[in-house]
């Protein structure tokens, strides 16, 4: 997988690595594009995936950054993090996420978050305020609407429905898995060689002759709590005093409308944070709004603005 990866990026501008940076409980790993342009790098991003996703949600954005390094971790739980041990939750996430900025050297950086990244990204600003320039909040980052007093698996299921069921599924090999997913109505339009390469790496034995998802049922459910109803969130929010963007997609994790954030619902959370900017997305939804070509033309060109208002 690593190889196929550096042989893709070279052609569209970076060349890929991984790093495995220690934190509690084990190795993170890290992915790293470098820019193949002659010099350093002319800024650094770091681009934090979703609740079951990997570093792998991001190549189509960071095509569309040239000359930028960026860094982009499996977090605890997920990809090949998925050995952590040890308690998940927001403010875990945060804590591996600086220690990722030392490994590399890193003081200062403009943080993407998509989906429950865009929580881990808030949280990120809040307890280590020092390490984040700007915020880009994609499709989360904003409180849900979430019943009061939820018990935790109807809370996962009511926000990832089917996502939520298929961390519990065995498969023979990684066609089977890739059937599986040919059927998913998020990506009937948007099926590319780089979300197969996304869906492959999500793999991982299960010790019994079988592939599981490599994000546990268990780590899903106490992280979807944890930025539902614990307090990391609410307080980050709180304070925040990084400049944020925010961009939603009209539709869900199943092409469905309205998506994560009803328009009622969306107008109160940002009228609660009202130093937040809002753009919608029209045409994409939870997945494809950064896991599709034009999904990642959109995002990308917010993600150039704020890296060159880090830099005034």
């Amino acid at each position: 997988m690593d190889g196929a990866m550096t042989s893709a990026q070279t052609r569209t501008g970076h060349t890929y690595r991984t790093v495995d940076v220690p934190v509690a409980g084990g190795d993170l790993r890290l992915a790293v594009w470098d820019p193949t342009t002659a010099g350093p790098a002319e800024a650094d991003v770091l681009l934090i995936h979703g609740v079951t996703s990997s570093h792998l949600a991001w190549p189509f954005v960071v095509d569309r950054l040239p000359g930028v390094r960026a860094i982009a971790p499996d977090l605890r739980g997920r990809g090949a993090s998925n050995g952590l041990v040890g308690p998940a939750g927001m403010r875990a996430h945060a804590d591996d996420l600086a220690a990722a900025l030392d490994a590399l050297g890193i003081e200062r950086i403009v943080v993407v978050g998509h989906s429950m990244g865009a929580f881990v990204a808030v949280v990120f600003a809040h307890f280590h305020p020092e390490r984040v320039s700007r915020l880009v909040l994609v499709d989360g980052g904003l409180p849900l609407d979430v019943p009061a007093g939820i018990d935790t698996d109807a809370l996962v299921a009511g926000i990832l429905g089917p996502t939520a069921a298929r961390l519990s599924m065995r498969f023979a090999d990684p066609g089977e898995y890739l059937e599986f997913w040919r059927g998913h109505p998020a990506f009937r339009s948007d099926w590319t060689p780089e979300l197969e390469a996304y869906l492959a790496y999500d793999l991982v034995d299960d010790g019994a002759g079988a592939l599981r998802p490599a994000t546990s049922y268990e780590t899903t459910a106490d992280d979807t709590l944890d930025m539902n109803t614990g307090t990391s969130l609410t307080d980050a929010l709180a304070g925040l005093r990084h400049p944020v963007r925010m961009l939603t997609a009209p539709r869900g994790l199943q092409n469905e409308e309205p998506g994560l954030y009803a328009p009622e619902h969306l107008a109160r959370v940002l009228a609660a944070s009202p130093t937040v900017r809002h753009e919608r997305l029209d045409r994409f939804n939870h997945y494809t709004i950064v896991m599709s070509p034009d999904g990642a033309d959109a995002v990308a060109a917010v993600v150039r603005q704020e890296l060159e208002a880090a830099q005034v």
